[in-house]
């Protein structure tokens, strides 16, 4: 017996200094990069560290970055980028040591990394372990994941405020909780930097040849200014960053029968506000149209997001409402009654693909848009299969029809009973590489090295989008509590813009709604970006 508690003694001091040993390792590799910037928030964050990535490689800092959205992906300083392996494929918080490893050996100037953590717990870990952040970015508090961090939005609102980096600088674009995060950030001597989304104009946001939004680009902005990157050059680096797997994107295809159709990923936006918030800009900037479809994904681990889902349908006002997946009843009884008509049930998560797509365009228009929400998971991600196997629409985008003067009856729900047993099992590998439609959408996109500029042509500007929500109280962030490490750290050299890339000789253009790109035109008048939602401009 003594020298089975001898050995279990020498395995637990093995095991602690080897702890301890890893620790050490992992703490110089963070002193070995100078600015670690960590994204949280509930929705954005891979666009945004994405963003920040490409604002900071324009300024000529050498950064890494890493997402962990729709497909983990590891960024090297030159753009270029790969999968995050994963054994078994199971994702966890302690990868980012291997992350933070990697990024050091290029000695760089930046790390930008998207948090992976849920639990508040996790999240604390994360910052004051793993990574150790000198500027944090939450970018937003969203409706999501309430069971981990709510049941209320001021619970996830303070959940989310234990990455803030202790005696660093948090940048958020948040309005309607600014006060609570206001109040967090003074607890851990953090200052809070509003990135006020007014700033970017609409000539700047039409640079993008991808949808993002005010909100992302603003804070992307903030963040290099707060390391001395100046706006036009960040501007430029944002435009050269490729576009996250699951950016919101808009497709146009042409169905077997000749059906035109658009086909609007929305999947990333996985929470009712942001839904609706994607759907309205893509109408409004006509990259979708009426009549619109909706096609919801349910998965059996997220019945209460499936739900949410089917409650937002009066909002939406579609045609029809086709719900995959299993249990589809989670979404079709959370539909109004008034609605319950439109929606048509195309059985569950074991039903022949190819047979429920082809009942899906047989029931489109001859020119109509179809929305997928909920989450990509499961049937969701067959449903995109399937899609990029379509023809490409190349015909010329005429406007928009006028909607029929009476709105034809659609067919009442057909619930079809189909045998599931097998629990949810993720089809996309995130350790795989892109798709073969991702790839070919942007294969001319990718390259980071300069160009020769291309005239281009105008376009529509963008309409006006209007801030929601009221504004927060004032609480102006204390100029004089800027953290020492920032103070002291010369800013990076900044170098001229980069000329605006266009595609290669002999080739056209990537198909999109919004090619060609436009140089944004410089602004007369500068605001602050870190001023607070309350503060008088």
């Amino acid at each position: 017996m003594l020298f089975l508690y001898t050995v279990l003694l020498v395995c637990c001091a093995i095991l602690l200094i080897a702890g301890v040993v890893e620790q050490r390792r992992h703490f110089a590799n963070l002193d070995r990069i100078p600015t670690r910037v960590l994204v949280n928030g509930i929705r954005g964050k891979s666009s945004i560290t994405r963003l920040c990535a490409g604002a900071l490689r324009g300024g000529d800092m050498v950064t890494v970055a890493k997402t962990t959205g729709t497909a983990a992906r590891f960024i090297h300083p030159d753009a270029t980028e790969e999968p995050v392996y994963r054994k078994f494929g199971i994702a966890n918080v302690v990868e980012q040591i291997g992350i933070v490893r990697r990024a050091a050996a290029y000695n760089p100037d930046a790390l930008v990394i998207e948090c992976m953590a849920v639990m508040p717990a996790l999240q604390e870990i994360n910052q004051s372990k793993l990574i150790r952040s000198t500027i944090g970015v939450l970018c937003n508090v969203r409706e999501d994941h309430l069971a981990e961090m709510g049941p209320t939005l001021d619970d996830v609102a303070r959940s989310l405020c234990r990455s803030m980096p202790e005696d660093g600088i948090c940048v958020t674009a948040e309005k309607d909780r600014f006060d609570i995060l206001q109040e967090e950030a003074d607890a851990r001597n953090c200052r809070l930097v509003y990135a006020d989304p007014d700033m970017v104009t609409d000539e700047e946001l039409r640079g993008f040849s991808w949808f993002t939004f005010k909100e992302n680009v603003a804070i992307a902005l903030t963040v290099a200014e707060l390391l001395g990157v100046d706006r036009e050059t960040a501007l430029q680096g944002m435009y050269d960053a490729p576009p996250d797997p699951g950016v919101l994107s808009v497709e146009r295809y042409v169905t077997p029968e000749g059906r035109k159709l658009r086909f609007a990923n929305v999947f990333a936006a996985n929470d009712p506000e942001s839904t609706l918030m994607n759907i309205n800009q893509l109408l409004d900037l006509g990259a979708i149209h009426r009549p619109l479809n909706v096609v919801i994904n349910c998965r059996p681990d997220r019945v209460e997001r499936n739900g949410q889902m089917g409650e937002i349908i009066p909002d939406l006002d579609p045609e029809r409402v086709f719900v995959i997946g299993h249990p589809a009843k989670s979404a079709i009884d959370a539909i109004p009654a008034e609605f319950r008509s439109r929606a048509v049930d195309l059985g569950g998560d074991r039903r022949d693909p190819e047979e429920f797509m082809a009942k899906l365009l047989s029931q489109l228009g001859p020119d109509s848009s179809l929305v997928a929400i909920g989450n990509i998971h499961g049937q969701g991600e067959i449903m995109l299969e399937h899609l990029a196997e379509l023809a490409p629409d190349e015909s010329a985008d005429a406007p928009a029809a006028t909607a029929p003067a009476a709105r034809p009856e659609p067919a009442a729900a057909t619930v079809e009973h189909v045998e599931t047993v097998q629990l949810y099992a993720p089809r996309l590998d995130p350790y795989q590489g892109y798709s073969p439609a991702y790839e070919s959408r942007y294969a001319q996109q990718q390259p980071y090295v300069p160009q020769i500029p291309v005239q281009r042509d105008a376009v529509q500007p963008y309409p006006h989008q209007e801030p929601t929500g009221p504004a927060a109280p004032a609480r102006t962030p204390d100029p004089e509590r800027r953290p020492h490490h920032h103070a002291e750290r010369p800013a990076p050299a900044v170098s001229p813009a980069r000329p605006e890339p266009g595609p290669p000789a002999g080739q056209a253009s990537p198909r999109g709604l919004f090619e060609p790109r436009v140089p944004p035109q410089p602004l007369t008048d500068d605001n602050q970006q870190w001023q607070s939602p309350g503060e008088h401009r």
